[in-house]
């Protein structure tokens, strides 16, 4: 594994996020007349600083990466002449210091939207929403979906892809109510309704992929284990596995089935294999050793194959998923909405112990998953920078003192009692919220750490 392969895109999407969120404060504190005296990315002592514009603010880049701030102009921090006074930010209205504050989460929820637009519009290939035959006594076989069925609606929403489906089926996973699913059968045209219950799908890490609970897979046709393309320097092109070649077995088990050869590799662990081909009609054997990756944050077994395209195929299990330029926009609000809410309702369940706190990342797993959605290309990592931006403005919205959302509380308490919180009550709540954030970051760092050990 190259570290470098996970730090960069990591790097880049803290900087991204981190940027968008500081301008959020800067340039509302700006547009209410607020003078900005330092604008950093990072905590600490500044590395690299430069100062710009009439109010010479300075633009630094600090030693400690996590997070960033910006410095107003501020009577509790000094001194300020009386010639600019009323650019300090403690002489604004409750109403321009509840903008300014508020304006860095949003900017980090209009980012979202704007990645999420920006995808809708170009499109994506999906996998379509056909299932194969559910696991028996699932919730799935339950309600009488049948191989070959493709799901439409969850509640009366369009499901378009696969992906859908899954989105949907989280939002329903946390009520454990029964969910209406609109399905074609194979071969026929109208949608037909069936009622599946989600009691008993859980949102807990330990507990898998929720449409694995419910007993929902996509279909998976029989796909001939050709060769269809290499990844360079991965293990089956370093030891001599070429486009074409088709795979008859692995130390001495036939192969049929593309699904079969990927389930095998998986399961060495990364073992040598004995790999037979068929190259041209002659039979050709080979060593080859899975590299490890890590998906997930376990590590994955992997020889760098594709397989190789059948039209006919794509056309039948694939579909391009795209959206107009308003209705992309719509989506893209819809989407940053729902998963805001998403994100809500697990931090409260896990507050009330309904929700594990196993299921709370730091930046470890986070890096991973930066590294591991900017192989799968540019489309994925842009929804997992989306997916991280609306993450960072729900954090920083909660309640807590020290994050903007403790600030938040206190002006929403000044507007209500028409005076400022006593700076006493502010100086304990800013201790109370330190110890908080510092509780999370170390229930963070323990379940990464403890995923990199597990595997």
């Amino acid at each position: 594994m190259n570290l470098f392969d996970y730090l960069i895109p990591f790097a880049i999407a803290l900087g991204v996020l981190i940027v968008f969120h500081e301008l959020g404060h800067y340039l509302v504190a700006r547009l209410c007349g607020v003078k900005v005296l330092r604008f950093s990315v990072g905590f600490g002592k500044p590395l690299v600083s430069r100062r710009y514009g009439a109010d010479r603010t300075e633009w630094a880049l600090a030693a400690f990466p996590l997070g960033g701030y910006v410095k107003m102009l501020d009577e509790r921090e000094g001194e300020v002449p009386a010639a600019e006074l009323h650019r300090a930010f403690n002489r604004q209205t409750v109403g321009k210091r509840f903008a300014i504050v508020a304006a860095g989460p949003i900017a980090n929820l209009l980012l979202a939207v704007v990645l999420y637009w920006g995808l809708f519009v170009h499109g994506s290939e999906e996998l379509k929403a056909i299932v194969a035959q559910p696991v028996a006594e699932s919730a799935a076989a339950r309600a009488g979906l049948r191989a070959g069925d493709t799901v439409v609606s969850v509640a009366g929403d369009d499901v378009r892809s696969w992906q859908e489906l899954r989105w949907a089926m989280l939002q329903h996973a946390l009520d454990g109510s029964q969910v209406g699913i609109g399905v074609i059968p194979e071969g026929g045209r109208n949608a037909e309704l069936r009622t599946l219950s989600m009691a008993g799908a859980s949102l807990e890490a330990e507990a898998g992929d929720v449409l694995d609970q419910l007993g929902l897979h996509p279909l998976r046709p029989p796909i001939a284990p050709v060769i269809g393309r290499l990844i360079d320097d991965a293990a089956a092109d370093l030891a001599g596995i070429r486009v074409g070649d088709r795979v008859v077995a692995i130390d001495g088990e036939p192969i049929e089935q593309w699904s079969q050869l990927v389930e095998t590799v998986v399961a060495s662990e990364g073992r040598t294999l004995s790999v037979r081909v068929e190259r041209d009609g002659l039979p050709l054997v080979l060593a080859v050793t899975p590299q490890l990756e890590q998906a997930g944050g376990r590590s994955v077994a992997r020889i760098g194959v594709a397989v190789a395209n059948d039209p006919g195929l794509r056309q039948r299990m694939f579909s391009t998923v795209r959206y107009g330029v308003v209705d992309a926009l719509g989506k893209a609000f819809q989407q940053t909405w729902e998963t805001s809410v998403l994100s809500v309702s697990v931090i409260g369940r896990m507050i009330l112990g309904d929700v594990s706190w196993k299921n709370l990342s730091g930046p470890v797993t986070i890096a991973d998953f930066a590294g591991q959605s900017a192989k799968m290309g540019v489309a994925h990592y842009l929804k997992f920078l989306a997916l991280i931006s609306i993450s960072l403005g729900v954090l920083n919205l909660l309640p807590i003192p020290v994050l903007d959302g403790g600030h938040l509380l206190y002006y929403l308490v000044e507007i209500v009692k028409g005076s400022p919180v006593p700076d006493r009550i502010m100086e304990i709540g800013q201790q109370v919220g330190l110890a908080l954030l510092v509780m999370l970051m170390a229930f963070a760092f323990y379940n990464d750490i403890n995923r990199l050990i597990s595997g």
